[in-house]
This record gives structure tokens, C-alpha cells and sequence, in this order.
């Protein structure tokens, strides 16, 4: 079954080459793919049919819109201020359901704003999520809230611990995924009234496998697979993740440099297989949780190989009908509770 997977071609710190040329690499690794750039069209056509010579035929599309949300914009203020913007548009896309699916590497907080705004949560979710995969040496995890909602209530966490445990689940392939909330201690009575609201939601709900407080050591020591939190604790651990990773492969790296040829050969070869299986961009992106759809939020760095692996990550989540599972999931719980 065809599906289309609409990309936010000016979003992103590369954009918008690194974004076109993703996306067309998506295209050639999936015959039933067709993607909708999302943009100023005098910069995309060139992209598509110019120097890489590109004939997808009616696979590419390019939907124009005149206007580009900057990383550095306030969200809400410049989705008012510029209602011709690539991240708009998008959003109207999906909400019209004239695509399957939407991907941007642009202003996250635009994104998810833009998202909420047209097409709107599921019925039975208050705040959707962004969840994000973390590797790790054990295995992948997920900690949900990163971004989306920084003034989170007990319950939209109990709801991200229910739609990031059946991610883990369908998506990762963890068959019992266990989930803990982000504390500053294992301790029941312990961490601010949020975490201890929340603690007591998830707990009271016997099909979540609840595993109590986790700390932030523990999500590299294989206490749980899914850690959630509100929005801004989430999206500090994310970023100290990010760049305490670089910071320790740059390091690394510095010393390999130091020894012999021959050591150093191996020794490179062993450090880019381990970065390969802890870069972000073999997932692409990030799924927005408890959206009327499938939207995928990308890092702003990302490059063609992420951008690639967000689209086909995209075209998979329509493929699972996942917010079926949410849906029904969720209401199960209101019906016990």
C-alpha cells in the first residue's frame, strides 16, 4: 500500500539540501513510498531535479509554502505571525488527511504546536508526548516527555507511560517493557508532587509492568525501558545524553590518535561501530505521542541518513495503525478505572 509521507523541507540546521536528499533517499529504499516536500519551491525543485538528476516520477511532490519558522522563534507567536509556514502547512496536511504522515527537523516547539493545533490529540489523550529511543549498551530506551509539554500534569504522564510502553512494545520490539518515573530517588515518597501524583496513577494501573522510581543513573544500568517525566526534565536529559556522548567520543578519539598505526586502525574501527550504535540517526526521529495521526519530530542536525530512517520510520508507524492501540488501550483503562 502507497504511502504518503509529507517532510517539512525547510525545518532543520541544514536544510533544505540535507532534507531533500533524505527524503529522496527514502524514496529509493521503498518502492511504495511517496513523499511531499513541504516548502519554498524555488529552493526545492532544483534539489530534486538538478544536480542529482532525480526523476521519482510521481513519487515527489513539492506543496509550496512561502514562509519559514527559525529555530530561534517563539512558537506560538511565529505560527501566528507567519500563517504561510512550511511547519503550518504540513500540519494542515495531515489534518486534512491528504498524507499519512508528517516529519520535520524544524523548531520543535512550532512543530508540536502546529500539530496540536490542526490535527489535533486523540480523543482519549489530554497532552501528547515526544518519546524519544535512547541506545544504550544493553539495549534501546525510551524517556517520554522530552519537549512537547513542560507544564505536564500526573495525568499526561500516567498517559505517557501507557503510549511509551506500547511503543517499546510494538515499535522496539520489548516484550514486557518495564517503566519507571524520573525521580530524584527510588523512594516512593521521594521527588517534587507531580512524580509522587504520578507514581500512584501508574501504579494503580495492573497492565502497566511498573518498575517505581528510577534515578538518572539508572537509565544507562538497565532498570527500565521506558522513563517518563515532564517536558522540561526530559528535554535537559536528553541534551546532557547528547553531549556527554560527543564529549566522551571526541575524547576518545583524541587518544586513539596518540598510539601506533597499527593499535590505532582497530581501535577506530571499534569506535565507529560503537558510534554507529549510539547515534540518533538510526532512528531518525522522535513520535509524537497522542496525535490524531503520525508525526515525527527529527533532530535540528539531522543529516540525509536520519532524515532517510524518519521518513521510512513514518511510513512503518501508519503501517502499525499504532493510535488504534493508544486508543483503545487508553479508553480500557477509564472503563477500570
Amino acid at each position: 500500500m502507497s504511502v504518503r509521507v509529507a517532510v517539512d523541507a525547510m525545518g532543520g540546521d541544514h536544510a533544505p539540501e540535507t532534507i531533500v536528499h533524505g527524503a529522496c533517499r527514502a524514496l529509493d529504499c521503498d518502492p511504495d513510498l511517496r513523499v511531499v516536500l513541504v516548502g519554498q519551491r524555488e529552493r526545492i525543485a532544483p534539489l530534486i531535479f538538478g544536480d542529482r538528476k532525480r526523476d521519482a516520477g510521481d513519487r515527489i511532490e513539492i506543496v509550496h509554502a512561502g514562509e519559514v519558522v527559525e529555530m530561534h522563534e517563539a512558537p506560538v507567536e511565529a505560527l501566528r505571525g507567519k500563517k504561510d509556514s512550511s511547519l503550518l502547512t504540513l500540519a494542515r496536511l495531515g489534518a486534512a488527511g491528504e498524507v499519512d504522515a508528517v516529519v520535520s527537523a524544524g523548531n520543535t516547539g512550532a512543530f508540536v504546536a502546529a500539530c496540536q493545533l490542526k490535527m489535533r490529540p486523540l480523543s482519549c489523550v489530554d497532552r501528547p508526548g515526544v518519546a524519544v529511543t535512547i541506545p544504550a549498551f544493553h539495549g534501546p530506551f525510551v524517556v517520554c516527555d522530552v519537549g512537547a509539554n513542560i507544564q505536564a500534569k500526573a495525568r499526561h504522564l500516567y498517559e505517557y507511560a501507557v503510549m511509551a510502553s506500547l511503543y517499546a512494545q510494538q515499535v522496539l520490539n520489548i516484550k514486557a517493557p518495564r517503566v519507571g518515573v524520573l525521580s530524584v530517588g527510588e523512594e516512593s515518597e521521594k521527588g517534587t508532587r507531580l512524580v509522587r501524583q504520578t507514581h500512584e496513577l501508574i501504579e494503580a494501573d495492573g497492565q502497566v509492568r511498573f518498575v517505581g522510581n528510577v534515578e538518572g543513573r539508572d537509565l544507562f544500568n538497565d532498570r527500565c525501558d521506558v522513563a517518563v517525566c515532564d517536558g522540561f526534565v526530559g528535554n535537559i536529559v536528553l541534551k546532557l545524553i547528547e553531549g556527554l556522548a560527543e564529549g566522551l567520543f571526541r575524547t576518545l578519539s583524541s587518544e586513539v590518535h596518540e598510539e601506533g598505526e597499527d593499535v590505532r586502525s582497530g581501535m577506530e574501527a571499534a569506535l565507529t561501530r560503537v558510534w554507529k550504535r549510539h547515534d540518533y540517526g538510526e532512528y531518525g526521529g522522535a513520535p509524537l505521542l497522542g496525535i490524531d495521526g503520525v508525526a515525527i519530530v527529527c533532530h535540528g542536525r539531522s543529516d540525509e541518513r536520519a532524515i532517510c530512517n524518519a521518513v521510512l520510520a513514518a511510513k512503518r508507524f501508519v503501517a502499525l495503525k499504532f493510535n488504534e492501540s493508544i486508543t483503545a488501550r487508553l479508553f480500557d483503562a477509564v472503563l477500570q478505572g
